[in-house]
């Protein structure tokens, strides 16, 4: 792994608990360290990274290091204003007297399932079709595995979805221009009695179709971008973290197996807090015997994969000094396989 910051987007993922945070934010730091201008997210919506760098950080990029910021998206707050901007722009296209009903189906539609990560998925697309002057390395560090797979299948379904409301948006035209044909002129202009009142519906029609559509035609090509990017393995690297026990290890073998379905790009794994050769007592002993058979277990499992194994630290690793011995440990030209 040895190439890994010559990528443009680092995600690291896996279980809860197996020290993700940790290991993003010290991949951060060490990227930055070597003059990587570095981007550090949260996806996750129990934020942590706030705690690895005791500091305040929040829903706003903040500077945490030389060449390193870090940001912590709010989901909520994020499906809040994407709800506001959908229920704006429909208000452009419809009648004043249906806002009441569009402001009821937006509310009910922010706690519908998906919603958050929707909205979560269209800032990190903004993020990753950000100019690239911007950062040179953009690091997340994901919710667990289940949400990630989710958060990176969606760029896909998502064009998919907006080429329907394309394909839907060119029927309704169509039937509204056969509809003009079977309604009733009504409404003539006194001052131009010549006039067809069908001709303004359609001028408006057709100003508020085409809005529609570059709306969304602007979403379908973000996706489609994001997905591209995803999907290279020159521009993308996906991390997992993991530790030597078994249910880490069964979830990591589920999610590898389905992020190379979608053909997402797996860099390798971080298996951590692995007992030192130091540690004694028979106890630790009877726990060594334990994380060697699964140490062997990895290795089989996940052969071919680049894999870096990190030891167990005495005491919690806390703020930019506890970050820094663990980007010490991350060694990625030692990585093996």
């Amino acid at each position: 792994m040895d190439s890994l910051f010559a990528k443009k987007i680092i995600f690291v993922g896996g279980k809860g608990g197996v020290g993700k945070t940790t290991i993003a934010s010290a991949t951060a730091l060490q990227a930055a360290a070597e003059g990587k201008k570095t981007l550090l997210v949260s996806t996750d919506p129990a934020h942590s990274l706030a705690d690895a760098f005791a500091r305040p950080i929040g829903d706003n990029i903040t500077r945490v290091a030389e060449n390193l910021d870090a940001l912590e998206i709010d989901p909520e707050r994020e499906a809040t204003a994407h709800i506001e901007r959908v229920m704006a722009s429909m208000k452009r296209f419809t009648q004043p007297d249906m806002y009441p009903e569009i402001e009821r189906q937006m509310r009910l539609t922010q706690q519908s399932p998906g919603t958050q990560e929707a909205a979560l998925l269209e800032r990190i697309a903004g993020l990753i079709d950000q100019p690239a002057s911007d950062y040179d390395l953009l690091i997340f560090d994901t919710a667990p595995t289940g949400h990630t797979l989710r958060l990176l299948t969606l760029p896909e379904a998502m064009a998919a979805w907006t080429q329907g409301m394309l394909r839907q948006t060119a029927r309704s035209e169509q039937l509204a221009g056969v509809l003009d044909h079977l309604s009733p002129k009504a409404g003539k202009d006194i001052n131009n009695p010549m006039a067809d009142p069908a001709d303004n519906a359609v001028a408006d029609m057709d100003d508020r179709t085409a809005a529609i559509t570059r709306s969304l035609q602007h979403r379908q090509r973000l996706f489609q971008r994001v997905r591209r990017i995803l999907i290279d393995a020159d521009q993308t690297a996906m991390l997992f973290v993991l530790t030597p026990e078994k249910l880490p290890i069964l979830e990591t073998q589920r999610a590898i197996k389905a992020l190379q379905a979608e053909q997402l790009p797996v860099a390798g794994l971080v298996i951590n807090r692995n007992l030192p050769a130091t540690a004694d007592g028979e106890f630790l002993a009877q726990r060594r015997q334990q994380e060697l058979r699964y140490r062997d277990e990895i290795n089989s499992v996940f052969a071919g994969l680049d894999k870096l194994y990190l030891p167990l630290f005495a005491a919690d690793l806390e703020g930019i000094g506890g970050l820094r011995a663990m980007a010490a440990e991350l060694r990625w030209d030692q990585s093996q396989r």
